[in-house]
């Protein structure tokens, strides 16, 4: 059976809400993917042990579940990774946590990446992107000495948090300056983990006055995989439409995903 439009898997939270667990992701994701991309959203559900959820794995594994994608968006969100996943120090008490979130994209980024699925990661999935390949976090960037806070002020409104929060610095020969022409972009901020330590799969493509990694692609050559990726720590899903970097991402993984579209049909 054929197709238009492109198939792009969205990972999901669990939201508590009153005594029942909900699956879902932000609207802002979706429009952003379906209108910035010109795909077609799919939400997936957060496999793994939970409060009402058992592990679907034993039905649907991941590979058949990848196989059914053209693309892979991986959104930001109000929880953080558990760190066992890369060797760090337990969270504090009162950070929230995933699991059954970690659980899914942990092994669908793995999964997207033998099956050379693109994947664009925002925010929580930039970070997830890190591990998933091998990278560590720092766990509060805002307490290591030379950083700045990159957390959003919650005394703001939407707009004020979302608004640009500080500026990151494009590589010469990247991906974001290749498709935007910029060198330098103002950004916002709403994240307290961050990279550490990089994964070996990935190349920067961006970083903030303070040094802390705001940007990531694809490692290409060496035996990696030909698996398009891009991940940004900041927010593009907010004005998609209209900011020029945002526009460009989405557009650009648009792009991507319709080119495995076509190749998979083929």
């Amino acid at each position: 059976m054929s197709k238009n439009l492109p198939i792009v898997g969205i990972a999901c939270d669990v939201i508590k809400n009153g005594l029942h667990q909900f699956h879902g992701a932000g609207e802002k994701y979706i429009n952003a993917v379906a209108h910035g991309a010109g795909a077609m959203p799919v939400l997936l559900p957060a496999f793994g042990e939970g409060t009402d959820m058992r592990d679907l794995n034993a039905l649907y594994n991941v590979q058949d579940i990848v196989s059914g994608l053209d693309g892979l968006f991986l959104t930001g969100s109000p929880s953080n990774i558990q760190p066992h996943h890369f060797s760090g120090p337990k969270h504090e008490k009162g950070t929230l946590e995933d699991p059954q979130r970690d659980s899914l994209t942990l092994a669908l980024i793995n999964e997207c990446v033998a099956q050379s699925v693109p994947i664009l990661a925002v925010c929580r999935g930039f970070q997830e992107l890190n591990v998933a390949l091998g990278g560590t976090l720092h766990a509060n960037v805002h307490r290591i000495d030379g950083y700045q806070d990159h957390r959003e002020d919650k005394t703001k409104d939407r707009d004020g948090q979302y608004g640009s929060s500080h500026s990151v610095n494009f590589s010469d020969a990247g991906r974001l300056h290749g498709l935007t022409g910029e060198n330098r972009w103002p950004v916002n901020s709403l994240h307290s983990q961050g990279i550490d330590v990089l994964s070996e799969h990935l190349v920067v493509e961006a970083v903030a006055d303070d040094g802390l990694i705001e940007a990531v692609s694809s490692r290409s050559g060496s035996g990696d995989s030909d698996c398009w990726i891009l991940g940004v720590q900041w927010h593009p899903e907010w004005q998609f439409e209209s900011n020029k970097v945002s526009k460009a991402i989405f557009y650009e993984f648009g792009q991507q995903v319709r080119a495995n579209m076509v190749a998979k049909s083929q």
